[in-house]
């Protein structure tokens, strides 16, 4: 299959090197690493075994990267208002677009610019930065889950599915995208938001009794939030535990994506993670008080417009 990677940070780059080491043909659309990769090539250090890819196809502009059967969008969500002239030229007349960036909002813009037909959710929980130019240290989890945007299981979605799971990614495809979408947001918007607040990682917010009675306080908002969307199920209070558990198992030192843009001095992705949930969740009545607070405090943080 022909991939286009919008979006070659380290989400992007891991899944991306996986996917061309199974054998398919993929194209980067690269900004900060360009040179280091299309040079030397991508290592991907990871538990799992870490290989290298010695000839990576690199594009500094996608209208260089030609028609494609997939469009893999990891772009960091701040930056969606430059998302559909990316992806315009990449697009044939059967092209698939996936998204598996973080919040809501994503397929909906895909949606509106070239149709519900084409377009694909995915939610990755993983943990993974990049190093090094031309390397990405992937340290734990990596599982994706996908769905149509219009809904319901598909052939097309059972097929990426595949292609991920052949190139050793776990992947499940999922009759209701906005379920999954909600459930990652139970991680992502206590997780994400405190340890950009207080430059902790996960387990030591876990760690303290207070910050831990936060973050389920928080969890227990965006899932009462999720419920009133209408889901084929409800999100289950235990899945809020759950995810507890993993984070000390799996991610207790990991520093989430928001918590390293916030300490690189970069955009936070305020808008798909907090304010269209908020929005959504109000929407139907429910009134997620501490997510709202949580945003409130991060905003106050980003650099104001001239």
């Amino acid at each position: 299959m022909k991939i286009g990677v919008i979006g070659a940070g380290a989400v992007g780059l891991y899944y991306g090197s996986l996917l061309q080491r199974a054998g398919h043909d993929v194209r980067f659309l690269l900004r900060r690493d360009y040179d280091a990769i299309t040079r030397s090539g991508l290592t991907v250090n990871s538990p799992r075994g870490n290989f290298h890819l010695d000839q990576v196809q690199g594009f500094h502009n996608s209208c260089d990267i030609g028609t494609v059967d997939l469009v893999l969008v990891a772009l960091k969500a701040f930056a969606n208002q430059h998302l559909v002239e990316m992806v315009r030229p990449l697009l044939g007349n059967s092209t698939a677009l996936l998204t598996i960036q973080n919040g809501l909002g994503n397929e909906e813009l895909l949606a509106d610019a070239f149709g519900g037909d084409r377009v694909l959710g995915g939610v990755a929980m993983i943990g993974v930065t990049r190093g090094e130019p031309g390397v990405v240290n992937h340290m734990a989890l990596g599982s994706i889950r996908l769905g149509e945007f219009n809904g319901g299981r598909s052939s097309r979605s059972e097929q990426l599915a595949t292609m991920f799971t052949t190139a050793g990614v776990i992947c499940e495809a999922v009759a209701d995208l906005r379920k999954i979408r909600w459930e990652k947001l139970v991680w992502n918007i206590p997780f994400n938001g405190l340890c950009a607040l207080t430059n902790q990682t996960p387990g030591k917010l876990l760690a303290n009794p207070a910050t831990r009675c936060l973050v389920v306080e928080i969890m227990d908002e965006v899932i009462s939030g999720g419920n009133a969307q209408g889901l084929s199920e409800p999100i289950s209070r235990e899945y809020g535990e759950e995810m507890l558990t993993s984070t000390v198992r799996h991610t207790s030192d990991y520093r989430p994506s928001m918590m390293v843009d916030r300490l690189e001095g970069r955009p936070l992705e305020l808008e798909a993670i907090y304010r269209i949930p908020l929005l959504y969740a109000a929407r139907h009545g429910v009134n997620m008080v501490r997510v709202g607070m949580l945003r409130a405090l991060l905003d106050l943080g980003e650099p104001v417009n001239p």
